[in-house]
């Protein structure tokens, strides 16, 4: 294009009109055709060597008698005859530089005249390189780097990097990376390794597939062993997470080696490998199956079923256990899953034995963990564990209490000395001996997983409930009569539609409330507990009736503490619906409820109040023990409460009158003393404790009598502080050890209270008025050697 030339250079065209007519050049002379090519600015020294060229190359194509071809070359075509001599004066521009790096390290920059009419691409061939001020290269043309591979392959220079095996190939690939003159040409391409070293491909192909398991998954199907020996490794392999030692399985170099020795040395990759075995294996159908003994160092003694079961019985449910021998991880150690409908009947006494293989382990950590004084009667600690081991796991014991209690006793017994619970140092005790539950939903989907079982019934608990019960598919009916225990029974196939159902019950809620709601026991027998079979197994649940407000339910929960305060809560809604009038005369006259209502405004309203005394109230006139289980005991126990209902609450509203005014003046005593911080911060935390906000409910009604006593104790003790102070502090350095350790086996046990608990949290208040006022004086002898007898009670 003659935009390209200097201004002076351009040719203007003249009008049409006046160019003459055009002379072919071969007739005109040599002056004429100079002239003209002097004209039109051509060297005519180049035109005339590259005539001379053009002729002796024309002389050559006649001599090897090669037709000269009549289609113009192509960009490529011209450009590959060129790169067979100009090889060395190639270029490749990386991104972050300008300048091009040439053959043998060489950079150089394209020539400033170099006229293109676009940017050259990476790759590039020069005519020429010239060195001024730097390196240019001249006459420039963009290459291909697939060119430089079909020009000169001869001279490239190639590396096999990173053999690996390739699972969906079935077979060793590794990636090419070839050079020119230092120039990478290309990098990263895809060979088969085979080719390139048939020994190193073969010994991979063995590793990576047959030993590692890399198979194409296919391959299971069509080759037998594959699954038998994966199957008998596996095996293998759990003796070796069971025993938690790593040396029972045999290392991958002995079965590289028993696969070595039997394949061919041809054979380096999945199809050759297909083929040989199909053809060998019709003469040997056991080839290259491997067998127990070739895979164990040694037998795992002591590894056995019994030892390390399957399948770990909790709740009533048999639950799937699997174990792990990977210290770090989540699930090392025994792994249970719980089904979701099935958590709240595991109890943690169960689970702290985990499983007879592990139990000795256990024991030797947990007596590790004691002080050094009892410690030392059980050196050496192996030996000791392995005989309290076959001593405390027997099948009558495990379960039925902790194991760190019993253990504790024994060691008691043992020893003689005063050890605690707390002496044993859980935190201690490595992470994989204490058991992990794995709790999942009815299609086997994980909803949670840890070792702390409260933790888990804490963040899943309610949902438990709700498939638990939707399991239980409520099967007592109405109308149902009379039935026994036996009777009452879930098939299995009700259980599944239930179950099936729990996402649905949300939405039929309104339904199955209108067609199951009671004013009156006429619903037959309610049992204490009922059978529901699930998969060949029997749950147990617990039927109960629920509040409704205007009417009662009834459901089956899988906790019997809960249904059992649910039970008490709807059986007081049932009486309370057979006697309204009763009771509706009963919320209109509450003696001296207003006065109560100011007592009782730091805890409640006045309505909650009223709640709470007429609770207590319908509690001892209908619901003393035993609860009634049939109508005809329901309607007995009516009509001989009725009598009596109104006596008992103005008797309850007289106790609760007397407990909250001398809340009341505990309250003020405790904020107009001043000056002693321990005494006050001790005698609020008590009044808390003493006086929640369903004190009438929360207490037995025995105790709620001597409620007055106690607080009245409080107030006489912060008026006698500044009389002496030391005496106040050394009673309660005296009582605090007692109160804590009470409050921590509370916590401990979930706040599940038996009798002998009971008994010791009011022995405690007790104490505290034979410490701090004495002139009220206790029903009973108190002190601290008598509460550690009944510590010691409670703790065998």
């Amino acid at each position: 294009s003659q935009a390209v030339l200097p201004v002076a250079q351009r040719k203007v065209a003249p009008a049409p009109a006046a160019a003459p007519a055009v002379v072919p050049t071969h007739k005109l002379s040599n002056r004429q055709y100079e002239q003209l090519l002097r004209q039109n600015f051509i060297n005519v020294r180049r035109v005339r060597e590259w005539r001379d060229v053009h002729s002796q190359l024309l002389t050559v194509v006649a001599e090897h008698g090669w037709a000269i071809n009549a289609n113009p070359a192509s960009y490529e075509q011209l450009h590959l005859s060129m790169l067979a001599g100009l090889l060395g004066n190639i270029g490749f521009k990386p991104e972050e530089d300008d300048a091009y790096l040439g053959a043998r390290g060489i950079k150089f920059h394209r020539h400033p005249g170099a006229h293109l009419r676009k940017k050259p691409g990476r790759w590039i061939v020069c005519a020429e390189l010239v060195e001024t001020t730097r390196l240019f290269g001249r006459g420039i043309a963009a290459i291909e780097p697939q060119w430089l591979e079909e020009v000169g392959a001869h001279l490239l220079k190639k590396q096999v990097l990173d053999p690996h095996w390739e699972k969906k190939a079935a077979e060793v690939v590794a990636f090419e990376r070839a050079t020119l003159y230092g120039l990478v040409v290309y990098s990263g391409r895809r060979v088969g390794y085979e080719k390139v070293d048939p020994h190193a491909a073969r010994e991979l192909f063995i590793r990576e597939a047959l030993v590692a398991g890399e198979a194409p998954q296919d391959w299971e199907k069509r080759l037998p062993f594959l699954a038998a020996n994966e199957k008998l490794i596996a095996k293998v392999q759990e003796l070796e997470h069971k025993s938690r030692r790593q040396d029972v399985l045999v290392d991958e170099e002995l079965i590289f080696a028993f696969y070595d020795q039997q394949v061919p040395q041809d054979v380096c990759n999945g199809r050759n490998f297909e083929n040989w075995y199909r053809q060998e294996s019709k003469a040997r159908p056991d080839l290259l199956k491997l067998t127990r003994d070739e895979l164990m160092r040694h037998e795992a003694a002591g590894i056995t079923t019994s030892a390390f079961p399957k399948i770990v019985r909790l709740g009533g449910v048999d639950c799937q256990a699997s174990y792990l021998h990977e210290p770090g991880d989540p699930r090392d150690g025994v792994t249970v899953t719980i089904p979701l409908f099935v958590l709240n009947q595991v109890h943690d006494e169960r689970c702290e034995w985990l499983v007879p293989g592990m139990l000795k382990d256990k024991i030797q950590a947990l007596l590790k963990s004691l002080p050094q004084r009892p410690r030392s009667r059980f050196v050496p600690l192996p030996e000791s564990a392995t005989r309290l081991a076959a001593l405390l796991g027997t099948p009558d014991r495990v379960g039925h209490t902790g194991l760190v209690d019993a253990l504790l006793k024994q060691v008691r017994d043992e020893t003689s000395l005063d050890v605690k619970r707390a002496d044993f140092k859980l935190d201690m005790v490595p992470p994989h001996l204490f058991m992990n539950f794995r709790v999942v939903d009815e299609h086997g989907r994980q909803l949670g997983q840890g070792r702390n079982l409260g933790a888990l019934k804490a963040e899943l608990g309610a949902k438990a409930r709700g498939a638990f019960q939707a399991l239980a598919s409520l099967k007592i009916a109405p109308g149902a009569g009379s039935k026994t225990d036996s009777d009452i029974k879930t098939s299995e196939n009700a259980v599944d539609k239930a179950q099936a159902a729990t996402e649905k019950r949300a939405k039929q809620a309104p339904a199955a409330q209108a067609e199951k709601r009671y004013t009156a026991w006429t619903f037959g027998e309610l049992p204490e507990l009922m059978e529901i079979g699930k998969g060949g197994q029997t749950l147990i649940g617990f039927p109960a009736l629920i509040d409704a407000g205007d009417a009662v339910t009834i459901e089956v929960f899988d906790e019997p503490e809960v249904a059992a305060a649910k039970h008490r809560a709807g059986l007081r809604r049932l009486c309370a619906l057979q006697i309204k009038d009763a009771l509706k005369y009963l919320e209109k006259n509450i003696p001296d409820l207003q006065k109560m209502a100011v007592a009782y405004m730091p805890l409640g309203t006045q309505e909650e109040l009223r709640a709470q005394i007429l609770d207590v109230a319908l509690d001892r006139a209908f619901l003393l023990d035993p609860l009634p289980t049939n109508a005809p005991d329901f309607e007995r126990r009516v009509q001989e409460g009725r009598a009596r209902l109104t006596l008992i609450a103005n008797e309850v509203a007289r106790l609760a009158l007397t407990i909250l005014q001398e809340y009341a003046a505990a309250v003020r005593k405790i904020k107009d003393t001043k000056g002693a911080p321990d005494a006050v911060a001790d005698a609020q935390q008590q009044l808390q404790r003493l006086v929640p906000k369903n004190f009438l409910a929360a207490a037995p009604w025995p105790q709620l009598a001597h409620f007055a006593r106690y607080l009245k104790a409080i107030v006489l003790r912060l008026d006698k502080y500044r009389a002496d102070p030391v005496r106040d502090a050394t009673k309660l350095a005296e009582l605090r050890p007692q109160e804590q350790r009470y409050w921590r086996l509370v916590a401990e046990r979930k706040g599940q209270v038996d009798a002998r608990m009971q008994e010791l949290r009011w022995l405690l208040e007790e104490l505290r008025v034979s410490f701090f006022a004495q002139e009220l004086r206790t029903p009973q002898p108190v002190s601290t050697k008598r509460l550690d007898k009944l510590w010691a009670q409670i703790n065998s």
